[in-house]
């Protein structure tokens, strides 16, 4: 399916120039997702770019965490593996997306490690960082947004393909960072499409609050896509080398079906109770049928410690360093003030930040004019529960710090 084919519509009808633009669109599978699941590109209002401010907060608690984990790698061992004078230090963003927070943190690794070894080893290593993430993301806006070869202290590379399958050869990475990307799945499980089969996920678009089946079935290709990320990491990073993820997650005592916690954070998030009414308005509208409905699922799961833990012990070759859970609040309180005194601004917002992380797959299963119609709705629901404003919601988050172990 080509994402950018050109349409004609023959009809000076709106709702039958949105139904000929769904038409066009209804056969994506999930097969297919990789093609089409990515952060929303540009650098416009709804693009990730301009809406990352909840991963920021993640990042910025766990930097830190970060900071010393490298602090503690030992650069003796990787200056043996290579002679110093031919030593290059090789950095990857698993999942890198696009704009300030992939940029920030690779400059933060490199500045950080260039520093220790001018320190420790008495000279500086040449850095090489590698942009990953799907063919889908907008490298090019990524890119564009480099600081100058003069001004920065690596060489920089684009890596597309799936970080649940190789991306590089055998013990060619020193440090390795996924950041707010891994509670994203390979692709959604085939049953939770399938009508004849118990996980079927009718009648909603993700799995908060779903049925037993489904939600097994969404930890099911949550434990083969963590299981694979691990494996082939394994085989990547060098020995005594780091791969330092930070995941959407949920504290251990919360079950599956419980991915967002509170009701507060449950109401609020954009995957859930607004996202179902939204499409059940597209519904209402007669812009498409309850097929289309049932056949879009969000690929996300919020994994509980233990299940990371799990994964890491089952695959070996890793020493979890530290492992922590966190709550970040979903914006400033400054914002929630600001927003409380302008409901529209809120739903504006709220809206543009589902842009930026659903455009994507959502026009690739509706087509960009039902789609739009899609985020019209959301906006308005968000914008009209005054009651929501009031709630403050969270986002919980997983950072976990292992180092590749000698076998």
């Amino acid at each position: 399916m080509e994402l950018s084919r050109p349409m004609t519509i023959s009809t000076t009808s709106p709702r039958e120039g949105l139904e000929t633009n769904y038409k066009e669109h209804k056969q994506t599978g999930a097969g297919g997702l990789h093609r089409v699941l990515c952060m929303q590109g540009g650098d416009d209002d709804g693009s990730y770019a301009k809406n990352s401010e909840a991963p920021a907060s993640a990042i910025t608690l766990s930097k830190p965490l970060l900071l010393t984990a490298i602090q503690s790698l030992n650069l003796k061992l990787f200056s043996r593996i290579e002679e110093e004078k031919d030593c290059c230090i090789r950095i990857a963003d698993l999942g890198c997306a696009t704009g300030y927070n992939t940029l920030a943190t690779i400059d933060m690794v490199v500045e950080c490690l260039r520093k220790q070894y001018i320190h420790e080893c008495g000279f500086e290593p040449e850095f090489e960082a590698f942009f990953s993430d799907l063919p889908s993301n907008d490298f090019n806006s990524l890119f564009r947004s480099l600081p100058a070869a003069t001004t920065r202290h690596y060489y920089a590379a684009g890596v597309p393909g799936s970080f649940y399958g190789r991306l590089f050869p055998k013990r060619k990475l020193h440090v390795v960072v996924s950041l707010s990307a891994l509670h994203w799945l390979s692709q959604i499980p085939d049953a939770v499409l399938d009508k004849r089969s118990a996980a079927w996920n009718k009648g909603r678009v993700w799995i908060d609050g779903a049925k037993k089946e489904v939600v097994e079935a969404y930890a099911k290709q949550s434990e083969e896509d963590l299981e694979n990320f691990l494996r082939c990491r394994k085989e990547e990073i060098v020995h005594g080398g780091m791969l330092f993820m930070l995941m959407g997650g949920r504290p251990g005592f919360q079950q599956p079906e419980n991915q967002l916690g509170d009701p507060d954070s449950s109401a609020k998030h954009p995957f859930a109770t607004s996202m179902d009414q939204a499409w059940q308005d597209l519904l209402k509208m007669g812009l498409i049928d309850e097929e289309t409905r049932d056949g879009f699922n969000i690929p996300a799961y919020m994994r509980s410690m233990e299940e990371v833990e799990v994964a890491i012990k089952r695959c070996g070759g890793f020493e979890i360093q530290k492992m922590e859970y966190h709550k970040i609040m979903e914006y400033s309180e400054e914002k929630h003030k600001e927003w409380i005194r302008d409901p529209v601004s809120y739903g504006r917002a709220k809206t543009n930040m589902v842009r930026a992380t659903l455009r994507p797959i959502v026009e690739a299963h509706l087509g960009p004019n039902i789609s739009e119609e899609l985020f019209k709705c959301f906006e308005k629901q968000v914008s009209s529960d005054i009651n929501l404003l009031h709630k403050t919601g969270y986002y919980g988050v997983i950072v976990a710090c292992l180092i590749r172990m000698w076998e």
